[in-house]
């Protein structure tokens, strides 16, 4: 049996839903195709579909296989790609990882322009805060906020977001303009969920030195615009990149909080799981975005 015409023999019947739809995708009988799934199950050990008159579903092996077998075909058609004289471009399934809030603000802009330039490539985005495992949880790309950046893999620096305190303007008439990183034990904080440093607050001052302020957090929140909707209404001081409150400050919704501390700057990242055989549509999805943030970045610009 050629197991990878199997392969492709059984992708193709699950996403046409029938043999013979999928005997015409291929271009030959539909006992062929019977044969080969048959051929499949038979070496597995397992059945992979269930059959009736009206409709095929997918066994918990088969949903498995068909997944794997996806990508497999994907590597394929990608790795010919590579070597092939008449056919350099990227193509395959992309999947992607980047956080909630600069996903949204920052990334979603950019994907239609991506698609239009390389259509075949498919995008598959997953928009997560959580630190995510990219080759455990299969990952070709992931865009991280980081201020260490990473020693697991391969990384390209896309940006960098300054990190500011503040609050509204309402809550500073309210409960007053802190004079010293001290003066935030007595005010309202909302805290970030995954920071590195949890709830303790670390300020440097104009001689460089870093002071440590364990701040009373009334309100956690594993992402940056539920922290930001509070701030606005009032709810206290918040610690947050200028990809997320740039426009608010700028606007004066938001007041900058001990103006004269510095909070460490943070870098975006693109990671990605080793530098050697990097795919064609990595290495093109990377280079898009390297692209798109060149310069000052786009939360900057203003």
């Amino acid at each position: 049996m050629d197991r990878l015409r199997a392969f492709e023999v059984f992708v193709t019947v699950v996403s046409r839903g029938s043999f013979a739809r999928a005997a015409d995708a291929l271009e030959t009988s539909p006992a062929n195709i019977t044969r080969y799934v048959n051929e499949l199950e038979a070496h597995l050990g397992t059945r992979l579909l269930n059959r009736t008159s009206r409709k095929l579903s997918l066994t918990e092996g088969g949903e498995t296989l068909y997944s794997r077998c996806k990508t497999i075909l994907e590597d394929v058609a990608e790795t010919e790609g590579l070597v092939s004289t008449t056919s350099i471009e990227p193509r395959g399934r992309l999947r992607i990882n980047a956080p909630v809030s600069f996903g949204v603000r920052h990334l979603a802009p950019l994907w239609p322009q991506f698609m239009q330039r390389y259509p075949d490539v498919e995008l598959d985005i997953a928009l997560i805060d959580r630190v995510v495992d990219i080759v455990e949880e299969g990952f070709d790309l992931a865009i991280r906020i980081s201020r260490a950046g990473t020693a697991d893999h391969a990384a390209r620096k896309l940006a960098t977001s300054k990190n500011f305190l503040c609050a509204s303007p309402d809550y500073l008439d309210a409960w007053g303009h802190p004079e010293s990183p001290a003066d935030l034990i007595r005010h309202r904080c909302i805290g970030y969920t995954y920071a590195a440093t949890a709830d303790k607050w670390q300020l440097t001052d104009s001689h460089g030195k870093v002071r440590a302020v364990e701040v009373n957090c009334h309100m956690h929140t594993n992402n940056g615009d539920t922290a930001r909707a509070a701030a606005l209404a009032g709810h206290g001081v918040i610690w947050q990149p200028t990809f997320l409150i740039g426009d608010d400050l700028r606007a004066g919704r938001l007041v900058r909080v001990l103006p004269e501390y510095r909070l460490p700057d943070i870098d975006v990242l693109a990671l990605y799981p080793s530098r050697r055989h990097v795919s064609a549509k990595v290495r093109a999805a990377i280079d898009f975005l390297v692209n798109a943030f060149a310069g000052v970045p786009p939360w900057d610009r203003a």
